[in-house]
């Protein structure tokens, strides 16, 4: 690829090349299953709608650079009784694979979810045209057997 206004940007020079890696072109999902997670962030969050959320960041293991984090959200308030009830179920779930027990009444903390260690299930979902990770299961630890892409 040449660029004829290449004069006009600056260069790597003290650095030594600088080239495309396989895995900067290589955008080859990990397939579907379960990995161990370390939950990296947990913070409330407003949807593209205004919903509020809890939005949540997953480090995957044992996957490409270009993958280890995949979002998690659990829309909280604004939507159908359904919706709500799905989101809040998926919460408990998230909770208790996270070794916490929340009862009804007590108060959904962000804070006690990071640097949580668990298991995630997950699966390819279309999205704009393309793949991308999506969280659908979560479970303990030490429950099941994980899956390893290689």
């Amino acid at each position: 690829m040449r660029n004829n206004k290449a004069h006009l940007f600056p260069t790597a020079a003290g650095i030594g090349d600088v080239r495309f890696t396989s895995e900067d072109c290589d955008s080859e999902l990990p397939p579907p299953g379960y990995y161990r997670s370390t939950i990296a962030s947990a913070r409330f969050a407003r949807s593209a709608q205004g919903n509020v959320m809890l939005q949540v960041v997953h480090t995957l293991e044992w996957v490409g650079e270009d993958h280890k984090r995949v979002p998690d959200y659990f829309v909280l308030h604004g939507v159908s009784s359904h919706g709500l009830a799905v989101a809040r179920r998926r919460l408990v779930e998230l909770y208790r694979a996270c070794g916490l027990n929340p009862k009804a009444g007590d108060e959904v903390l962000p804070a006690h979810l990071v640097d949580a260690q668990l298991q995630v299930r997950v699966v390819h979902e279309p999205y704009n045209g393309q793949l991308r990770l999506k969280v659908v299961g979560y479970r303990k630890l030490d429950e099941g057997e994980l899956t390893v892409p290689f």
